[in-house]
């Protein structure tokens, strides 16, 4: 193959530019700090991959697919010797880091970045047999760095708004470039890769009402990347210039009626790490809920609820108001009973429970308490409003005033504009840690725990990934059993 071959199409364009990046860079290229933050990324997508591979929807999920796609080695994550193919492995798995939204998201363009570029990479890894942990660190981060790109030229929070699943839909060229890294791509192959994934793109967000699919769907760009990398492979041509092309390409068809900024797929690489940027969630909610879960924490303790559950009876009425994203994606009315997936979404549910139980993790999620009478009291007194100018702050997804109204009259108000767990306030890396242990605790043994702790802290000193997966087959607990 001549080095012409190998270039893409387009070398200086926003397509050509970012395959070229992906095919010349090299670890060590990648800054220390942003290298250690990735491995800590990637063990928190691991707690939630195995938290989540027994919840009634993902063991429906593993029996509905692998009866119907028997062939396969690939790994199941937590579920022993069971195994199907790679490209169902990868939905299935993706699945389960879905399954109760305690992972990952990037604040400015949401999207599930381990959910999207683990399970493909798992299944790459599995099939080449001989892939080392700096090869895997280095893949990994160029997919956190892709989809969140791609993500920030599509202003994320505006698809939200329009009803796409944000993440689902520009997910896939994560999900190829990290595969795609790991198969040793030069430009050229990246570019048809990417086209491939990207011309999958898909995923409407009313899945997130009463549908289990939400928690799969960004399996589909997990799936779609690894089909993108897989065909590539062999020479398989995929869409040129697939970002940029005027008609029917990937920015101009989604970003219609919103501008998309082609220059973000590409500025300050080297220079500006968003892998970095990466949300880790502190409860098991979307995103856009954590400011009002927050806000009721803090407006919990200032009324002295600390020592127990607040009397739902004192409590008159509770205001949430928020920016148009998290108005569009959580403000709906509910009504019980209601399934999990639901009350995730809900800023009515999500900011009661936290206020009556002082958390919003498994237990506050559960079928027994999403339908408990005093949350349901609350519910009834909370509204929930779009105040526009929220719109205009640096972080309009998140931005929360949360005020409560009591029976003597008094008011209390709690303004939260990034939350726990995001930007300007970051998990650290010893939170992550403790938040995978926590999450493991009684669904796994301690042993194993640990194994995998070190296995992937130490991740760039491991000669190949095998003894990693060999831990993650073992068979786990149902987290809400």
């Amino acid at each position: 193959m001549t080095h012409k071959e190998t270039e893409a199409t387009d070398p200086k364009g926003p397509t050509g530019a970012l395959c070229t990046w992906l095919a010349e860079k090299t670890l060590r290229e990648i800054p220390i700090e942003v290298q250690n933050r990735a491995k800590y990324l990637l063990l928190d997508g691991i707690g939630c991959l195995l938290v989540g591979s027994h919840l009634d929807w993902s063991t429906l999920g593993v029996e509905a697919l692998t009866a119907f796609d028997e062939g396969g080695e690939y790994l199941l994550a937590g579920w022993g010797e069971k195994s199907t193919s790679a490209f169902t492995a990868a939905m299935l798995n993706s699945s389960f880091i879905q399954g109760f939204e305690l992972d990952d998201y990037y604040p400015a363009a949401p999207l599930h970045s381990n959910s999207i570029v683990l399970p493909a990479m798992i299944a790459v890894s599995e099939n080449l047999k001989q892939v080392s942990g700096a090869d895997f660190l280095l893949s990994l981060v160029l997919g956190y760095e892709v989809g969140t790109r791609v993500g920030l030229s599509l202003h994320g929070a505006e698809m939200l708004s329009r009803g796409w699943h944000s993440g689902v839909v520009f997910g896939g060229p994560a999900s190829a470039a990290s595969a795609g890294k790991l198969m040793k791509f030069s430009a050229a192959q990246f570019e048809d890769a990417i086209g491939i994934a990207s011309t999958q793109a898909c995923g409407l967000m009313s899945a997130q009402f009463e549908s289990m699919i939400k928690r799969m769907q960004h399996g589909f760009a997990a799936r779609n990347g690894l089909y993108g990398a897989v065909l590539a492979q062999r020479g398989y041509v995929g869409i040129k210039r697939v970002f940029e092309r005027e008609y029917g390409g990937f920015l101009p068809v989604f970003g219609e009626g919103h501008d998309p900024d082609y220059s973000q797929i590409t500025v300050d690489l080297n220079k500006r790490w968003t892998t970095t940027e990466i949300a880790v969630k502190p409860y098991a909610a979307m995103g856009g809920l954590h400011a009002g879960i927050d806000a009721a924490l803090v407006l919990r303790k200032q009324i002295g609820f600390s020592d127990g559950k607040p009397p739902v009876d004192q409590i008159k009425a509770i205001r949430v108001e928020v920016g148009k994203a998290a108005y569009s994606h959580g403000g709906f009315e509910i009504k019980r009973p209601i399934e999990p997936i639901t009350a995730q979404m809900s800023l009515k549910y999500s900011t009661s429970v936290a206020l009556l139980d002082g958390d919003a993790l498994l237990d506050q999620f559960s079928n027994k308490r999403i339908n408990s009478d005093d949350v349901w009291k609350l519910i009834d007194k909370t509204t929930i409003y779009h105040e526009g100018s929220f719109d205009q702050k640096p972080h309009t997804s998140f931005t929360t005033r949360v005020t409560l109204t009591l029976q003597d009259g008094s008011t209390h108000q709690q303004l939260v504009e990034t939350p726990r767990g995001g930007v300007d306030h970051p998990l650290s890396n010893d939170d992550i840690v403790n938040k995978f242990k926590h999450l493991l605790k009684g669904i796994t043994d301690e042993t194993t725990s640990e194994k995998i702790c070190d296995f992937v802290l130490n991740l760039d000193k491991q000669k190949q990934m095998l003894p990693l997966f060999n831990l993650l087959r073992e068979p786990v607990k149902n987290a809400l059993s």
